[in-house]
């Protein structure tokens, strides 16, 4: 059984219950003895004021940055080398609205947006060890909330342009960063895949969040058919030496096998889960289908209960809030 649900089983007994906010210790990506380790953090993602639902929180579990794997990863194959310019790119200006959940970006100095950069702090020292450079953000179910994960981590490790982040849309069966965003669906990773175009001259820089995208497009064929491709390498071949980090949004894994294609081509992956709403089962199959070894942590998302708590923070602590 999953070390994550040995955990899980511990909190039980401890308590009674698995309570709501409660963090699910960190699932390791890379095995380091198969067991969790005791120095996990856990990380709050909290969006109070967007209203879109009742204290709308996510809380994040990963290793301490120290704990690497055993054996490094290998090495991908790089696409020959060609001529290209991000400053190519054209840009878009996104319509960041309440609807957007974009926490970073509306609310930079609210709880919401440190989690992310916490988040964004544990990740560094694997990018730098040249461990991970690509991150797979998917979910059980529907609705959990991995595309809000997506848009948010994306704008964090972006750093208002300093870094460059590829957002690729892996979702061809429900896309939904475009709408997110407000901007127009155009060609994009459906293309690429069916028709066997080059990705560079589809990419397009959001502004004003300082990132690339790689958008779904339009789907023409059978979305789990199109991922099997030999295709799906080529592309991440040809955008991978252009950027220091690539973010793929994963359908979920439960009722879809697009994810577990996916993954061959990726380092790591994220899985988001939703308080008091994913089911304990469907976490233990997504972690079974997607294996522990591909997975570096958990989103927990949706607790009411670190909801309160940052409400508390910030009427005390947040910003304009000093000590006498």
């Amino acid at each position: 059984m999953s070390k994550v649900f040995e955990a899980l089983q511990r909190l039980e007994r401890d308590s009674g219950k698995l309570p709501p906010g409660v963090l699910l210790e960190a699932q390791q990506i890379f095995e380091n003895g198969g067991s969790v380790p005791d120095s996990a953090v856990s990380i709050e993602i909290d969006e109070p004021e967007l209203q879109l639902e009742p204290n709308l929180m996510a809380q994040a579990s990963l290793l301490e940055p120290p704990s690497l794997p055993r054996e490094p990863l290998p090495l991908r194959t790089e696409a020959p080398v060609r001529s290209f310019d991000l400053a190519q790119v054209p840009v878009e200006n996104a319509t960041i609205s309440p609807d957007s959940r974009i926490v970073y970006f509306s609310d930079p100095d609210g709880p919401g947006a440190d989690r992310f950069r916490l988040l964004r702090m544990r990740l560094w020292p694997l990018w730098e060890s040249g461990k991970l450079k690509t991150l797979l953000v998917t979910s059980p179910q529907p609705q959990d909330g991995k595309s809000t994960v997506v848009l948010n981590l994306a704008t964090a490790l972006a750093e208002q342009g300093q870094r460059k982040v590829l957002v690729l849309e892996g979702d061809l069966s429900r896309p939904t960063l475009s709408k997110h965003l407000g901007l127009p669906n155009r060609p994009g990773l459906g293309e690429c895949l069916d028709d066997n175009k080059d990705p560079l001259p589809m990419l397009r820089r959001i502004e004003p969040l300082g990132w690339y995208l790689l958008s779904a497009g339009e789907m023409r064929g059978n979305p789990a058919e199109l991922l099997q491709s030999p295709t799906l390498a080529q592309i991440f071949e040809s955008v991978a030496r252009y950027f220091e980090w690539i973010i793929v949004d994963s359908p979920p894994v439960i009722p879809l096998t697009d994810t577990l294609s996916l993954k061959h081509h990726v380092d790591a992956g994220l899985l988001v889960v939703r308080a008091d709403q994913t089911p304990r089962s469907m976490v233990e199959n997504a972690v079974a289908r997607i294996g522990s070894k591909h997975l570096l942590g958990l989103i927990f998302n949706g607790s009411e209960e670190l909801g309160r708590a940052y409400n508390d923070y910030r009427k005390h602590y947040g910003p304009g809030k000093r000590q006498k």
